[in-house]
């Protein structure tokens, strides 16, 4: 009879020894999910953006951002961030990324319940969230987790680069 291993999930604040494999994770997540949707140009800008250290550093020791990294026993699997907005009833939760071969087995449901449960520690009422409008998997993942569309906007993210967003909404 095989073996069945336990798999411990671990979800821990970012710190500044995981930025690369936080980096590596958002390539990898990135390229393969979101070249069906925008250009590999702005991919690789929108990485280039958001993962670079300096920018990482933002959510150390922050009292209003913040950022976690999911693990499958040793292996980086995936992170979460998320962050006060200028109302103080509202979070946004600004990124859930899995790995492919992590998707479909609760896992970015283990992330999303994080999150709520540190909002509603923080007596927050309404998370909110932005979503590329062509990004039909996510959208209904959102929606299956209670998030309705509060309104559509395009956001400007500089070097000719837009996207085109529907922000979604769940109260907690």
């Amino acid at each position: 009879m095989p073996s069945t291993a336990i798999i411990k999930a671990q979800l821990k604040a970012l710190t500044e020894a995981d930025f690369e494999a936080v980096a590596n994770l958002g390539a990898t997540i990135w390229r393969e999910h979101y070249s069906k949707i925008v250009s590999m140009a702005q991919i690789d800008y929108m990485l280039a953006e958001r993962y670079r250290p300096e920018n990482l550093r933002n959510y150390l020791n922050s009292s209003g951002r913040w950022f976690d990294l999911l693990s499958l026993g040793k292996k980086p699997v995936g992170y979460c961030s998320y962050a006060s907005t200028s109302n103080p009833k509202e979070m946004k939760l600004e990124q859930i990324y899995l790995l492919e071969e992590c998707r479909g087995k609760g896992w970015g449901g283990l992330m999303l319940r994080h999150v709520e449960a540190r909002a509603r520690q923080k007596n927050i009422q309404l998370l909110m969230l932005q979503v590329n409008k062509r990004n039909k998997d996510s959208i209904a993942i959102y929606r299956k987790a209670g998030f309705q569309v509060r309104e559509e906007a395009i956001f400007d993210i500089g070097n000719g680069y837009f996207m085109d967003d529907y922000v979604m909404e769940k109260t907690i």
